[in-house]
């Protein structure tokens, strides 16, 4: 049994070696291959001299070498840290000079937009470039080809489960990323309970379309390594292309995000899917009640698992298939292994029905935010309900969201206490009044923000795609949410964007920056 996230791979390749592990474009990897790629890159990294715990940065696509790259800095006992693909330089500069990045592994296209930047980040030692090296950047950083690394595998580190094994920057609210770190156990857990629920085989095709810096995405390689599946790469450019990758590839599992599955939930899938597409996941967000229909209108083979999770825990909540038209709008309830409670202020549970905060305790929960100990102590804080003589505390996860459960336990997001929108004495989950927007079909994407006014405290603005009925979709959706919500629930205003909205690098629509955008709405108002 795997107590390290590498030993995924090196079991797998030991059970069955020839089996498909990773395919990447036209080229794919069997598990004993797989294997040696992970070890000859450790062993690059050994040669390197990364001592034990520090961090080795990717800043790739989706490819092979990622792959190879982020588990073999596991393997040489290293903590690998997965930039995602669509930070700009000083985005990527914040995070090596944040956790001390000794080793980056990038092509040499983007080494190039890198050469201001990189004399800044004074931990950092080497970097390895997948293609052709480009200029060298200024001293003491060594440039490494990728093609120089050597054969075999290097001295097994000494590792145990408890040690960290990755850091991964979330986009976040408000201010600078967070580095949540994750331990060997975190990540071990959080594929063994998800492949339990998701009932992953060795059978298994695993489209991973989303980043690889995502926990969500990164958990589509653990999933499929930990049962001896396959996980196939794809890095989109539209949705259709998602499409086509699944029927070509015959892709049994598919993980996506809201805004990714109302776009897939507008096209025509060929009958054909429907022959080996077992399930659809999605995380990041709760996913409209008409574009589930949708989904599964047009995939009737599918099984739908709508989850919730934190980078923080990893995966908190599933809902069973089997309570989808009996609890519609309902997270679940706790993942297997963990436990999911609904407190107040004062950390005593809530009743059923009442909103509280939801707050996660387990084997999932990280190990807090690389250096950071102001907002580690803020949200990872003793577990409610441990007994008085217990002489260490046992940490949980508290959260942030506002949720409420029912009388057998289910639970309802309300929304995220810094996205709550709070008018005319109200507090108004943003997530409510999206709900009922996409029931118009009026709009491809929305988002409901609170904007700064001077009568109502905040205003609720609604902004909308609505690439194909601009002029009418205003109307459209104010007389229906004027016909489904209160008054103080109502938006101020519609706002229909002719492009799609903004998105932050986990693929999530970016309130944040809408927020700033239309700050000044209201000003002289």
């Amino acid at each position: 049994m795997a107590q390290l996230i590498h030993e995924l791979i090196v079991h797998s390749a030991a059970q069955t070696p020839d089996a498909e592990a990773l395919r990447a474009g036209e080229r794919s990897w069997s598990y004993a291959q797989l294997a040696d790629e992970m070890q000859r890159t450790a062993a690059l990294f050994a040669e390197l001299g990364l001592s034990a715990r520090e961090r080795v940065a990717v800043w790739l696509d989706k490819r092979a070498e990622t792959v190879f790259a982020l588990f073999g800095a596991a393997r040489a006992g290293g903590v690998f840290v997965p930039v995602n693909p669509l930070l700009k330089p000083a985005q990527v500069e914040y995070i090596l000079r944040d956790c001390n990045v000794r080793v980056l592994v990038t092509s040499a296209e983007r080494l190039a937009l890198l050469q201001e930047v990189l004399p800044r980040c004074h931990d950092l030692r080497h970097v390895v470039v997948t293609g052709d090296a480009a200029a060298a950047p200024a001293d003491p950083v060594r440039i490494v080809r990728w093609a120089e690394r050597p054969e075999g595998a290097p001295p097994a580190a000494a590792a145990i489960d408890a040690d960290m094994a990755a850091i991964l920057y979330t986009s976040g609210s408000t201010g600078r990323p967070k580095g949540v770190v994750l331990s060997h156990r975190n990540l071990l857990a959080g594929a063994a309970s998800v492949s339990s629920y998701l009932e992953n085989t060795a059978e298994d095709r695993i489209l991973a379309v989303l980043p690889l810096s995502f926990d969500y995405g990164l958990n589509q390689l653990t999933t499929a390594f930990r049962v001896g599946a396959c996980a196939v790469l794809m890095n989109y450019l539209m949705p259709r292309d998602i499409v086509r990758m699944v029927l070509r590839e015959r892709i049994t599992g598919l993980a996506a995000v809201p805004p990714l599955w109302v776009q897939l939930a507008q096209l025509d899938w060929p009958s054909e899917v429907n022959t080996h597409l077992r399930y659809i996941t999605n995380s990041g967000g709760h996913m409209p009640a008409n574009v589930l229909a949708a989904l599964r209108a047009r995939l009737p083979a599918m099984t739908p698992f709508l989850m919730y999770g934190l980078t923080e825990a990893f995966r908190s909540t599933y809902l069973p298939p089997a309570e989808l038209d009996r609890r519609p709008g309902s997270m679940g309830k706790a993942i297997p292994n963990a436990q999911v409670l609904v407190v107040r202020e004062d950390g005593t549970e809530c009743e059923p029905g009442e909103p509280g905060e939801l707050v996660h305790r387990g084997v999932h929960v990280s190990l807090g935010y690389w250096n950071d100990l102001e907002k580690t102590a803020e949200r990872f804080r003793p577990a409610p309900g441990q007994p008085a003589g217990l002489p260490m505390a046992e940490i949980a996860v508290w959260s942030g969201d506002t949720v409420k459960k029912d009388e057998e336990g289910f639970l309802y997001f309300v929304g995220r206490r810094d996205e709550m929108i709070k008018t005319s004495g109200y507090r108004v989950s943003p997530t409510e009044v999206e709900e009922v927007v996409y029931t118009t079909e009026a709009a491809a994407e929305a988002a409901a923000i609170g904007v700064p006014h001077p009568v109502l405290g905040q205003a609720i603005v609604l902004v909308v795609f609505a690439p194909d009925v601009q002029a009418q979709a205003s109307e459209a959706i104010l007389a229906t949410c004027r016909e489904r919500l209160p008054g103080f629930m109502v938006p101020v205003r519609v706002l229909v964007h002719e492009t799609p909205l903004p998105r932050n690098p986990n693929g999530k629509i970016d309130r944040k920056q809408l927020g700033e955008v239309y700050a000044d709405l209201f000003v002289g108002s």
